[in-house]
């Protein structure tokens, strides 16, 4: 049955009158032991290297646009993950600087540099600074690990952005001459392909095709008018006599007059005044007239009248006009043959390049994407050639000392003073504390409660502890020399501490 918490404080001070002894043994045990350990208790001491992230020169504004320059995310993990790896650590373990007497033989290396991996610390300390912290129980040590880890890291950071960037423009370069290769590559195949088809574009092509047409159909039009003409010249010949008799001059005149009058008429029935033959029709008729008007005048107004046969020649005429006539149906028929066999080679070259079409696509496409790549390519690269130059010269993202390692005066962690001021604390708590925990676990019934609730019982009386005088007189003398013995340890750790802090011992 556990004690109740109500009845566990009275308990406990009962239980320490009772053993006094053995709380004041505790004590003195507890106490010592604590201050043994501040004895023992290797002391650390830590320097420290600030470290700011210069970010905001006034490069960057200007070269915005025109140069990338080298950024690290997440820089006190980054500086941690950099400063953890073995090739920093060896630099600061083998360096007689530091460890000027020390061996530098690999098992004392592995050891220096197991000893700073542990001691080693990054904190982040707002939002542009971080410190490299090293901890160790030499003073020196700590100094001078702490100053060289800082410098360490600055150097290596540099080395490393100026390694990046390098990289990254030799990268790029080799790029930007490989498509280069290709471009060039391409571009004889796509010459060498217009030099071996020499067909055209299908635009030509089919301007062409439209302009062979537009000729084919004129020469069709023009062969209809030449048969058109043909027909009626033919039809004026059928109704016109091969020759005519001429008897008197005047009646002559006026057969050949009225003759070209109804030529002219059938013409103007079916062409404009502008048409040559008509223009040519008038100009006869005019000359006849004058030449009747003349020849009435020589001859006195007398007429003749004898008649003789003789060619008439407004047939001759005619048929001088459709002989000239049939001739230019045959040079227009010669014209469309030709047309159309011209139409026909065109119909084969459209198909030719018809064939060629995706080859050609092809080939200019692929000059389009790698004349693309090559263009991005030239850009980037003299965008890596600016941040290679940037961080050369030591631009962009920048790590530099702000405050460079102290020499420890002071240990870090706990200290003599707090191992002293604990183990009188718990030197004090243990006793009761180690008896709170043996009430707990302790069968035997104290209190009326506990008996109560463990038979369910009410219990009516209780009899009270009597002691007699000899055990009071006894408690007392007991009581006595525990309060001096008290005193005493007191007096004794009060002096060991006053000699520890005074460096007496």
């Amino acid at each position: 049955m556990a004690l109740p918490l109500s009845q566990l404080p009275q308990e406990i001070i009962r239980e320490v009158r009772r053993r006094k002894g053995l709380a004041f043994l505790v004590f003195a045990v507890v106490s010592f032991v604590v201050l043994a350990a501040g004895f023992v208790w290797p002391y650390k001491y830590q320097a420290e290297t600030v470290i700011f992230v210069d970010d905001r020169n006034i490069i960057g504004p200007l070269m915005e646009g025109r140069a990338v320059t080298t950024k690290i995310n997440d820089r006190t993990s980054a500086a941690k993950e950099l400063l953890m790896g073995r090739t920093l650590i060896e630099r600061v373990a083998s360096d007689p600087d530091i460890y000027r007497n020390a061996s530098m033989e690999p098992e004392a290396v592995e050891s220096r540099i197991a000893q700073i991996r542990s001691g080693l610390s990054v904190r982040p300390r707002g939002d542009s600074y971080f410190s490299i912290g090293f901890s160790s129980t030499s003073q020196m040590e700590a100094f001078r690990v702490a100053q060289k880890l800082g410098q360490v890291f600055i150097e290596e950071t540099k080395d490393r952005k100026r390694f990046e960037s390098r990289n990254a423009y030799e990268f790029i370069d080799k790029q930007v001459k490989s498509y280069e290769q290709q471009l060039t590559q391409v571009e004889g195949r796509l010459k060498q392909f217009l030099s071996d088809n020499t067909d055209g574009t299908e635009q030509e092509a089919n301007s062409r095709m439209a302009q062979l047409r537009n000729q084919l159909e004129l020469a069709e039009l023009e062969k209809e008018e030449l048969q058109t003409r043909a027909s009626s010249l033919q039809g004026q010949l059928d109704n016109i006599r091969p020759t005519i008799r001429q008897g008197r001059t005047e009646d002559a005149y006026r057969e050949r007059i009225r003759a070209l009058e109804e030529r002219l008429d059938a013409l103007r029935l079916q062409y404009h005044d502008t048409y040559p033959d008509i223009v040519i029709t008038r100009e006869q008729l005019s000359e006849l007239k004058r030449q009747r008007d003349l020849a009435a005048t020589q001859q006195g107004g007398t007429a003749s009248l004898d008649g003789e046969e003789s060619v008439n020649p407004l047939y001759q005429e005619l048929s001088a006009g459709l002989s000239t006539t049939r001739a230019d149906m045959a040079t227009i028929n010669t014209r469309i043959n030709s047309l159309q066999r011209l139409m026909e080679q065109q119909a084969l070259r459209m198909e030719r390049i018809q064939a060629n079409k995706a080859q050609f696509s092809e080939l200019t496409r692929d000059m389009e994407v790698n004349r693309e790549i090559y263009d991005d390519l030239l850009k980037r690269r003299e965008k890596a050639r600016v941040s290679m130059h940037l961080d050369i010269e030591g631009q962009g993202l920048n790590y530099r000392i702000n405050e460079a390692a102290q020499y420890p005066r002071a240990p870090s962690g706990p200290q003599f003073s707090m191992f002293a001021t604990a183990g009188l604390f718990l030197g004090l708590a243990a006793p009761f504390g180690a008896l709170a925990g043996l009430l707990q676990i302790d069968p035997r019934i104290r209190a009326r409660k506990q008996l109560e609730d463990g038979i369910g019982l009410p219990v009516l009386v209780e009899i009270p502890e009597v002691r007699t005088p000899y055990e009071k007189r006894r408690d007392r003398k007991v009581t006595l020399v525990i309060g001096v013995g008290v005193v005493i340890t007191a007096v004794v750790y009060i002096g060991i501490v006053v000699l520890a802090q005074m460096g007496v011992i």
